[in-house]
């Protein structure tokens, strides 16, 4: 919730609160199956079910708008494959399912993505969140770009977008500290280290311009 924004207690104890709703709503709407990988697929058939239109290229990457987005009642987009897989993955972690995140490169052709994959027996399943039918996807195994993330580098990831957000709004004191955020929380960060040099030779341009 911190690198989504949302910091005040009472924000943050709200839209825990949402997500345990959403839980709620999907244990009383399916009773789903105890399995794991069973479980993570009647979820994502039922978050389907519930907006079909979820993916939007530029939309939602906090999950706090993730989480509005998926419960709104309005016909908009839930999020972009970050706030996704971000949402999903809290959804299956309250309910006792443990799930990780895959950092692709250049997905489809068109830049960095990022989906959830799930350990079940000795499978592992990457579930891709951007269409209907993208639970066991596989058409990115053989990706060289694959790296698997935890929970550290996909909040960086969050961290990431927010820079990237204040940097386009000319905010770059605020760029810099969320570069900051994901790169303490992921060092190897390769992204958040290049903007950060860019923000930083920014914020130089912009103080010897001024004097």
């Amino acid at each position: 919730m911190a690198a989504s924004g949302v910091r005040e207690k009472d924000k943050v104890a709200e839209y825990l609160n949402k997500l345990d709703d959403l839980k709620q709503q999907f244990i009383r709407e399916t009773a789903p199956p105890d399995d794991p990988a069973a479980k993570a697929r009647v979820l994502f058939g039922w978050l389907w079910a519930k907006k079909p239109r979820r993916y939007e290229i530029n939309g939602n990457y906090k999950l706090n708008d993730a989480i509005d987005g998926q419960i709104s009642a309005r016909d908009q987009a839930v999020g972009n494959c970050l706030g996704l897989t971000v949402l999903y993955n809290c959804l299956l972690r309250r309910m006792g399912v443990d799930a990780e995140a895959v950092y692709l490169e250049n997905a489809f052709g068109m830049g960095p993505h990022v989906l959830t994959i799930l350990h079940a027996e000795e499978a592992v399943m990457d579930i891709d969140h951007i269409f209907p039918h993208g639970f066991d996807y596989q058409g990115h195994l053989s990706d060289p770009s694959r790296t698997t993330w935890g929970e550290k580098e996909l909040v960086a990831d969050v961290y990431l977008s927010a820079g990237n957000e204040f940097f386009e709004r000319g905010h770059y004191a605020e760029a810099l500290q969320s570069y900051d955020m994901a790169i303490a929380l992921n060092p190897k960060f390769e992204r958040a280290h290049v903007n950060r040099a860019i923000v930083l030779d920014k914020i130089g341009t912009e103080q010897t311009e001024t004097h």
